[in-house]
């Protein structure tokens, strides 16, 4: 299993950008699919972005495309999530996860349920 560290966030100016950072410890990184997801106070944790673990193959929300990018550095074993032409309402606290891929198998990548690892979260909180 691995572990993810999660970096970055904080407060910013609606319009600003921020960047995310997900490092993940041990040797398979990219036997992973990769995921961030966000949780406002009294809302159900939400799908921001999602990638696949070799074709890399990328997937958003429908709040955060066109603004928010997900990418991913299998030989640093960490994942980005770049944010740009930030909201009020994207304020939250942001969770990167990890699902290890398996041979046959379906990833639903906007089921938070589908992933087994978890970052500690981290806050963006963007400003008026």
């Amino acid at each position: 299993q691995v572990q993810l560290v999660q970096s970055g966030g904080g407060l910013v100016q609606a319009g600003g950008s921020l960047r995310l950072s997900c490092a993940a410890s041990g040797r398979t990184f990219s036997s992973y699919h990769m995921g961030w997801f966000r949780q406002a106070p009294g809302k159900d944790r939400e799908f921001v972005a999602a990638i696949s673990r070799i074709n890399l193959n990328t997937y958003y929300g429908n709040s955060v495309k066109g603004r928010f990018t997900i990418s991913r550095d299998n030989a640093k074993n960490t994942v980005y999530l770049e944010m740009n032409s930030l909201k009020t309402e994207d304020t939250a606290v942001y969770y990167c996860a990890a699902e290890r891929a398996e041979i046959g198998s379906t990833w639903n990548y906007e089921a938070p349920t589908e992933y087994g690892t978890w970052g500690q979260g981290t806050q963006v909180t963007v400003s008026s």
